[in-house]
């Protein structure tokens, strides 16, 4: 109790950390994601263990790099912001992703991994700069972590094809990468799901590295290495071959960092997810990103995946980044499914133009998925495509500075309900741009009177 334990740095230290065992599937994810040993401490078929504050993982001699998987470079595995889609020469690589796996023998790029795990407890200690992840958890079932302070140079918490989890009263850190990510990754050689877990009670956030467990909370960074803004929020991927199934969400804070992101795009079922109670502020893209995707790194015939059944209620996100708005987006004939989205306040910066409205943003079903890929959207509010069955209820959307883009633009989507919705919009703006959508319905709306459309392909009102 009360120890540090600091991270050697193989350039200062003899000897070197455990090699990075043999994966045969490591060619369906990044490199950090197939390997365990080459950790600080790490575990495998382990059963009914626990790592116990108080006290300190200093993860000094650690790296954060990661080569990519083993494989010839495709279209998803690089965000649009660094040059993914593009040719492979054009494609940046600040965080070691072009590397040759031989890079890492003896380095180190993890705090704490666990592979194949049972009834593990970690509780009441701190992790300072954890390497690419602070912790990774792979095929790990019963897994609790309870009141971790995470201040961390990449990802936190990356919980991977992991079952009955609960994650509670942590402070993650990582404006660098994500704060809390659930993954379901081909790395054990199935498509297993991530399911039934719990995260509640948690602050994460995009400080400078540091700055939470000093209680400083410096916001001097204002680019993640992937070009858009700190990180440090909470997801739903991007590895998603197993899918996602029963997660709740609930009484989290989300400060400096990225919003909320559900995301399945290779192959995975992602559904029954129930999001309450969420405050943001300083929100640097898409306070709600959901993504139906196809970028497919996995085995060749694997269908494309599905998003359905979620449910987002009580939120309320201050100052949030004007070029994104929350984003609800499936892919042509791939169609996002019954979501419900109740008691939302969101005020953007504002400031889009005339012009801005007027776009209309490329598909890119093959890329990396992150709410910057679009580019600067139609809406200030929601941009809602391929979707079938959605219904915002109670929802309120302003700006803080003038913009003259519509507050909701919907194309291609079927069965629609806005009820109790308000809106702020600009001298010769609108509220709604609809494209292609069918059994539209808006009612008890501020400003807008009661309509239901059968079919409409083009109208703005």
């Amino acid at each position: 109790q009360g120890a540090t334990i600091v991270a050697a740095d193989p350039k200062e230290h003899k000897g070197g950390y455990d090699e990075p065992e043999p994966n045969q599937w490591d060619m369906y994810q990044d490199f950090g994601h197939s390997h365990w040993q080459n950790s600080l401490i790490w575990g495998i078929g382990l059963e009914n263990v626990a790592i116990l504050g108080p006290g300190l993982i200093n993860g000094k001699g650690l790296t954060r790099r990661s080569p990519r998987p083993r494989r010839p470079v495709q279209t998803g595995d690089t965000p649009t912001s660094l040059g993914g889609g593009q040719a492979p020469a054009q494609i940046q690589s600040p965080l070691g992703e072009s590397d040759n796996p031989s890079v890492m023998n003896g380095l180190g790029n993890k705090a704490i991994s666990l592979k194949l795990c049972r009834n593990v407890l970690l509780r009441d200690f701190s992790v300072l700069n954890g390497g690419h992840f602070a912790l990774l958890a792979t095929g790990v079932d019963n897994l609790t972590i309870d009141n971790l302070k995470v201040d961390t140079n990449r990802d936190a918490f990356d919980i991977d094809s992991c079952r009955n989890v609960r994650i509670s009263n942590c402070s993650v850190n990582s404006p660098n990468d994500d704060a809390i990510v659930l993954k379901s990754s081909f790395a054990l050689g199935v498509a297993r799901a991530t399911e039934n877990v719990t995260i509640t009670n948690c602050l994460v956030s995009g400080y400078d590295i540091g700055s939470l467990l000093d209680g400083s909370y410096k916001r001097n960074v204002k680019e993640a290495p992937d070009k858009d803004g700190p990180t440090g929020r909470i997801k739903l991927g991007t590895e998603s071959n197993g899918g996602f199934k029963n997660i709740t969400i609930s009484n989290i804070v989300f400060d400096h960092c990225r919003g909320l992101a559900l995301e399945t795009v290779d192959g995975g079922l992602l559904e029954d997810v129930a999001i309450t109670n969420i405050t943001m502020r300083d929100v640097v893209n898409s306070p709600i990103f959901l993504r139906l995707g196809s970028r497919m790194r996995g085995p060749t015939g694997t269908p494309v995946g599905q998003l359905r059944r979620i449910q987002i209620s009580n939120v309320v996100a201050y100052d949030v980044e004007p070029r994104f708005a929350s984003i609800i987006s499936g892919t042509p004939g791939h169609y996002i499914e019954d979501v419900k989205l109740s008691n939302i306040r969101i005020f953007y910066k504002g400031g889009g133009t005339a012009d801005q409205a007027a776009v209309s943003p490329p598909e890119k079903e093959t890329n990396y998925p992150e709410p910057s890929m679009f580019g600067t959207l139609p809406a200030y509010g929601f941009f809602i495509r391929h979707v079938k069955g959605i219904e915002l209820s109670g929802v309120t959307v302003s700006y803080l500075k003038e913009d003259a883009r519509p507050a909701f633009v919907l194309n291609d989507v079927a069965g629609v309900d806005f009820v109790n919705v308000t809106s702020q919009i600009a001298k010769n703006s609108f509220r709604f741009d609809l494209q292609n959508v069918s059994n539209f319905r808006v009612t008890q709306s501020r400003g807008v009177a009661e309509m239901q459309l059968d079919r409409v392909e083009q109208k703005k009102f």
